[in-house]
């Protein structure tokens, strides 16, 4: 099953998303440098979205959006589960 990706802000890094990634539902988000199996070297651009290279080969792998408003919202909701 091909899994889930998100722009999320990092830490520290003020409003600039980058692109998340996740394998299932019940996993926690990941910077997408993190998961070196799905990482693709970002394009040379100034100003370009971190993550641009590796959400085009993903997306056309079957890997599925979530938006902001939803991947925040699962993700509190699995760490319900996980704290029961």
């Amino acid at each position: 099953m091909p899994g889930q990706m998100c722009w999320l802000p990092v830490l520290g890094a003020g409003e600039e998303k980058v692109l998340h990634l996740r394998n299932y539902p019940n996993e926690p988000w990941k910077p997408y440098t993190a998961c070196s199996s799905y990482f693709v070297s970002d394009y040379t651009m100034p100003q370009g979205s971190k993550g641009w290279a590796t959400y085009q080969r993903l997306i056309k792998n079957g890997w599925t959006i979530v938006p902001n408003a939803q991947a925040y919202s699962l993700q509190k909701s699995a760490e319900l589960e996980l704290k029961v």
